[in-house]
């Protein structure tokens, strides 16, 4: 059977959802997609209007939210709750018309070109248009809550920099300012918050101390939670107990159990996450891994 969410060190679900923007991130292949939607399902239980947007990776949040594919605009996917895909050229076309005044551009197609070749040579430049889509979202006032579905740990640090990127490459003007704000919206641990989505298995775990080691260093964001995702239950078995049981699956599938619920304890112990999911048995389509993880949430 499943085990249920543990919630150490005070965490507190309800006051994590307080805040305006949740930037989920962790290594590829660790859940972040699913624990987004899960999140943002969470949030509209509570009453509040929710836009989760895929930062890089549109079809993990796509499918676990039970969709195909998103769209750049925010289509409804439930009442309450809206999903969007960042397509950069889109959102360096919407940056360019409401952040700095040019007329929007009809055909895409050139944009994409041009985008492509500014990007060349700008640094950040792409990170920054993708940031920039998020907080903007954010900044306009039309969610109670915004859920990014972030990159993966290998490119979050250059995301989160992009706009300090922009003010150490633009002194003045409407692009330096855009920046500047993007900067405090970031930086303000009353408005954004962070989610590093972990395994309890050596290389996520490694890569996650060393996130937050940069995290630290950097401080463009407030301290992160660490959520370790599938995590096995105790087996209520003693080891006689297994022994005792007849050679076949049964034994051997307990053993696999024990074992591997000692080894993931033994990493949870060099990282103590704040929140632990548990490993969810049987087979599950993503939009009900969502929709259990959500329930786990609640389960606080």
């Amino acid at each position: 059977m499943a085990g249920a969410a543990v919630v150490p060190h005070g965490t507190n679900v309800r006051a994590m959802l307080e805040r305006r923007l949740i930037i989920v991130t962790g290594k590829g292949g660790v859940g972040r997609s699913a624990v987004s939607a899960a999140l943002a399902l969470r949030a509209v239980h509570l009453g509040k209007r929710v836009l989760t947007v895929a930062m890089t990776d549109q079809l993990g949040l796509a499918l676990h939210l039970g969709r195909e594919r998103l769209e750049y605009e925010a289509r409804e996917i439930r009442p309450g709750l809206h999903a969007l895909a960042v397509h950069r050229p889109a959102a360096l076309n919407e940056y360019l018309k409401v952040q700095l005044g040019v007329p929007k551009v009809t055909r895409m197609g050139p944009l994409a070109r041009a985008f492509d070749a500014l990007a060349s040579t700008a640094p950040g430049i792409r990170e920054v248009v993708t940031m920039g889509k998020v907080l903007w979202e954010v900044r306009k006032g039309a969610w109670d809550l915004v859920i990014a579905d972030g990159p993966p740990l290998g490119q979050i640090g250059s995301h989160l920099r992009a706009p300090q990127t922009v003010t150490e490459l633009v002194p003045v003007g409407k692009v330096r300012e855009q920046a500047d704000w993007m900067m405090d919206l970031l930086a303000d641990a009353s408005i954004s918050g962070m989610q590093l989505v972990t395994l309890a298995e050596e290389l996520p775990i490694t890569e996650t101390q060393e996130a937050l080691t940069w995290l630290t260093e950097h401080q463009v964001i407030s301290p992160p939670e660490v959520v370790a995702n599938r995590i096995l239950p105790a087996l209520d078995a003693t080891s006689q107990q297994i022994k005792e049981v007849g050679p076949g699956p049964a034994r051997e599938a307990a053993l696999m159990h024990k074992t591997l619920h000692e080894e993931q304890q033994k990493w949870i112990t060099q990282l103590s996450p704040d929140v632990q999911l548990p490993f969810l048995f049987g087979l599950h389509t993503p939009p009900e891994v969502a929709a259990r993880l959500a329930d786990v949430w609640g389960e606080e």
